[in-house]
């Protein structure tokens, strides 16, 4: 594996993204991040932080599991994609789906069809640290960390833990 970006580089990049949405919102206090586990959620939960020391707010982070809704298999259909405990309201909100790459976009849509389950919020968004092409979709991020196209028989490699990006 090659190492494309180091965790310098990868704070930066939260960083700038969370000034760019910072900049783009309406009203912050409006905006709920939704983290596609297993690798989204902890970047939203770095976006969620940096968020609350650059502006000094605090906005509602969810884990969201898309499994179900996802059209290449029926895993777990019925369940919820939350934690059954947490009550998430994204009626009216700015939803930003969080994930770390972005490629097909098919776990954007499944994304999107598990949020209008739980309400119509007023916007969706989408921040990827990673875009590397080759939709099979029409999606697009809202904010982008790095656009990084590759081969299809390439993989991008996202350490959540020490905020390393690798290619393989």
């Amino acid at each position: 594996m090659k190492e494309i970006m180091n965790n310098d580089q990868v704070n930066k990049m939260l960083k700038r993204m969370t000034h760019e949405i910072i900049e783009r919102s309406q009203s912050l206090d409006q905006l709920v991040f939704v983290g596609i586990l297993k690798k989204g959620y902890p970047i939203a939960c770095l976006l969620q932080s940096n968020l609350e020391k650059f502006a000094e707010v605090k906005i509602p982070t969810y884990a969201i599991d898309i499994r179900g809704y996802r059209d290449d298999t029926n895993e777990f259909r019925g369940k919820s994609p939350f934690d059954h405990e947490e009550q998430i309201n994204i009626a009216g909100k700015t939803v930003i789906i969080i994930d770390d790459v972005l490629f097909t976009g098919r776990s954007v849509r499944a994304t999107m069809d598990a949020l209008l389950d739980y309400g119509r919020p007023d916007k969706i968004q989408l921040a990827v640290l990673i875009d590397r092409g080759h939709r099979e979709l029409p999606i697009r991020a809202d904010y982008i960390g790095k656009n990084l196209p590759t081969a299809k028989n390439e993989k991008i490699v996202v350490d959540t833990e020490d905020l390393t990006i690798y290619l393989d």
